[in-house]
């Protein structure tokens, strides 16, 4: 459940989400270091080796851009 909320850059309302009961998922096959869960609407990225560290938020609209990017190369997720 989302608790409270915090500003972020360009106006952007970034969620306090609850991650706690989230169902994470291995990225690629399983063979990537990420983990995501869908919570509340948002897409919770985190790194799969420190489950206990802060994860990466995005609502529909930016987890789409971010994958198309990576998807082309724009990231160099290895």
């Amino acid at each position: 459940m989302a608790t409270s909320t915090q500003q972020g850059p360009a106006g952007w309302v970034k969620p306090e989400l609850d991650l706690s009961g989230a169902n994470w998922q291995s990225s690629g096959r399983g063979t990537g270091g990420a983990q995501v869960a869908f919570v509340e609407g948002f897409i919770a990225m985190r790194h799969a080796g420190s489950p206990g560290g802060p994860s990466l938020i995005f609502n529909p609209a930016e987890w789409r851009a971010f994958v198309l990017n990576a998807r082309s190369g724009a990231f160099d997720l290895t």
